[in-house]
């Protein structure tokens, strides 16, 4: 999920799955979207990194008429100064999944 190389952190693709595995949010973008920055919060407390400490994301949306409602979502876990961002149109691997987001962290 995560590979480390001095400082920094490659945060690979989050998709919405919870801890057993299971989708999180079933066609609703904003449940994806909640699950999948809970999930990048989740990993980056386990390797002492925390939110404030993303500088880059990709978001992956499959349909951009959800950008409004995960960019609802991506608001409140970045209130301030939130990190450079690219959001892109693609296919993901499962239909299900609605939003992908990878990032680029720097840790102190």
């Amino acid at each position: 999920m995560a590979t480390m190389a001095g400082n920094l952190i490659f945060i690979s693709g989050l998709v919405s799955l919870d801890g057993q595995g299971e989708l999180v949010g079933q066609s609703d973008i904003l449940a994806q979207t909640y699950r999948v920055l809970e999930n990048m919060k989740e990993l980056l407390t386990s390797v002492g990194g925390q939110l404030s400490d993303v500088t880059k994301t990709t978001v992956y949306l499959t349909d951009f008429q959800n950008y409004a409602e995960m960019n609802k979502a991506y608001r409140e876990f970045f209130p301030t100064e939130p990190p450079a961002r690219a959001t892109i149109k693609v296919e993901l691997l499962d239909p299900k999944f609605l939003v992908e987001i990878d990032a680029i962290v720097v840790v102190d």
